[in-house]
Order: structure tokens, then sequence, then C-alpha cells
């Protein structure tokens, strides 16, 4: 049986460690950034463009920053094409055959698939501190203004689920586990969380 694990998680919560820390314990493949990669391959869009489009989706409201209404036809067209290739490479990766995805609504587009979907997620002080200690080299942004990113990223998440899914985004009952990884070390819950992932996929045998 394939085992193929999906993370959802919210800015700042560390969701993006945790896939990789549970890839190199369970020897699994990792997909994340890797995805946008190959669909700025396959369609010829800049990697920048691909994952502001994946994450923030194409509303009217972009005509507020002056866009004509030819513009904004081509921004659905190119939004349109994106996410059918990102359907398209998650369905080719989950054919492969165990890996670990994180983000990108694999949870939703792999649902006819024997996944198991995870959702970590955090309280906001525990974000900001994530956020403080990950930040790239000449980031710097106070307290205020991290929350507010972090506030806007998880928004412009929820949105791009909205839509490729009539579920919504971060509600316990779309996932099979929820991690709440407030004021705690990831690398110390790695493996607990790998046994209870191959306990899962055992009794799903």
């Amino acid at each position: 049986m394939k085992k193929i694990v999906t993370i959802s998680r919210e800015f700042g919560s560390g969701g993006k460690e945790v896939g990789k820390r549970l890839s190199d314990k369970l020897k699994l493949a990792y997909y994340d950034e890797e995805i946008i990669t190959e669909i700025s391959k396959e369609t010829g869009l800049s990697e920048e463009y691909i994952k502001n489009i994946s994450e923030k989706g194409i509303y009217p409201t972009a005509f507020n920053f002056g866009r004509t209404f030819a513009s904004f036809g081509k921004m659905q067209s190119n939004q349109t094409e994106i996410l059918v290739k990102q359907q398209q490479i998650l369905k080719k990766i989950a054919e492969k055959g165990n890996c670990i995805i994180v983000g990108r609504g694999a949870n939703v587009i792999l649902k006819d698939y024997n996944i198991m979907n995870i959702f970590v997620y955090s309280d906001i002080k525990s974000k900001i501190k994530r956020c403080k200690l990950k930040a790239q080299e000449g980031e710097i942004l106070s307290e205020k203004e991290l929350e507010k990113k972090i506030i806007q990223v998880d928004r412009n998440r929820k949105n791009f689920y909205s839509l490729i899914s009539n579920l919504e985004w971060g509600d316990k009952g779309n996932y099979n586990l929820c991690i709440n990884t407030s004021n705690l070390e990831i690398k110390d819950i790695i493996n607990p969380l790998a046994e209870y992932i191959e306990n899962w996929f055992r009794r799903k045998e």
C-alpha cells in the first residue's frame, strides 16, 4: 500500500519543517517548492508568479490595483492553467508512490487516493517566534508586521482552498490528524508522529 501524507499548515506553525523531518524519518519522498518548479517548467510562467497565484488566487479586488479587464482576463486564464497543471502534477506524484506533500490543496486534489491528511496550526505568539527564527537575511519585521503578514498569508491560503473545494480550510473534520505546535520544538514530536503515521497506514492494510 502506498503511503501518501499531505500536510496543510498555518503560516509560521512549522508545517514545512514537520513535513521535511517526517520525510527523512519515514524515508518518504518530499514535495513542496518542487511542485512550483515543475509547474513553471510545463507552463513557462515564473516560479514567483505561480507561487503567488497558487496561494492567493485571482479575485475581482484585482481591479483595485488599476488592472484592465483584458489583463484581468489573462490572469484568470493563467490561474486556470496553473490549477489544472498543479492537479495533474500532484496526481503524477501520487502515482509514483510513497511521499509527503506540503500544501497545494493536496488533501482535496488527492481525495480519491489512500492518503493521510494532517493539519498543523499554532498560536500567534509561537508563529511570530518561528517567523523571527526563520527570517531570511535582511528581513526585519516588527511583531505587529509579522502578525499582519501571518494573518494575510493564512487568509490567502483559505481563499485558495475555496477555489478548489467546498470544504473549509483548517476545519478539523477535514483532516485525519491536527497538530498544535504551540510552544513545541518540531524535532521533539517527530518520532511519536512518525509512529502514529505508520500505525495509521498499518490499520488501513
